[in-house]
């Protein structure tokens, strides 16, 4: 037999200690999300696994916002986040700290994502692109890899939220696997 948990026994950490606790080295930045269900699910996501930051840019919403807190389940308090008018200021802003910029895209010279693999002691940011036209190409050219989701269907095509989802869990295990 295979009994749910309850909620009380899944040992979830307070936003208090999830603050302190140590988080997977990886920035997620939303180029122009205009989905406020998505931005909420990316914090969600980004604390399960926990994730350093959320950097939203240009349309992107930002907290506190009724929408996003639909699908975020209190994630905007405990994820740190940043706001930049453009995504070029991010990305290098996150150059000058150190981070390795990744496009999560379809491009000529894309590594899939499977075959990607991560490095210790490395800091990564990802871009994810508007939902209808994605990362926008001065950003592509301004990254140091970009990162495909291997696809097989008709579509070759993800919700931006669902392509977060896929990443973070792959470069966490990754990550994790490191330690």
């Amino acid at each position: 037999m295979n009994r749910k948990l309850a909620n009380d026994e899944l040992n979830r950490i307070d936003v208090e200690n999830f603050k302190k606790a140590e988080k997977t080295p990886i920035v997620v930045v939303l180029d122009n999300i205009r989905s406020l269900n998505n931005i909420g699910s990316v914090f969600r996501t980004a604390d399960a696994m926990a994730i350093e930051a959320v950097y939203l840019c240009g349309i992107t919403a930002q907290p506190p916002h009724r929408e996003i807190n639909k699908t975020a389940l209190g994630a905007t308090e405990s994820v740190d986040w940043k706001y930049f008018e453009s995504t070029e200021a991010a990305v290098d802003s996150l150059k000058a700290s150190g981070h390795k910029v990744l496009s999560i895209e379809q491009t000529e010279n894309s590594i899939f994502l499977n075959e990607f693999e991560v490095a210790k002691g490395e800091k990564l940011a990802l871009v994810f692109g508007h939902e209808v036209y994605g990362v926008e190409q001065d950003i592509i050219d301004k990254s140091d890899a970009v990162i495909e989701i291997p696809q097989k269907g008709t579509k070759h095509s993800l919700n931006i939220s669902v392509s977060a989802g896929v990443v973070l869990w792959d470069l966490t295990s990754k990550f994790e696997k490191l330690s």
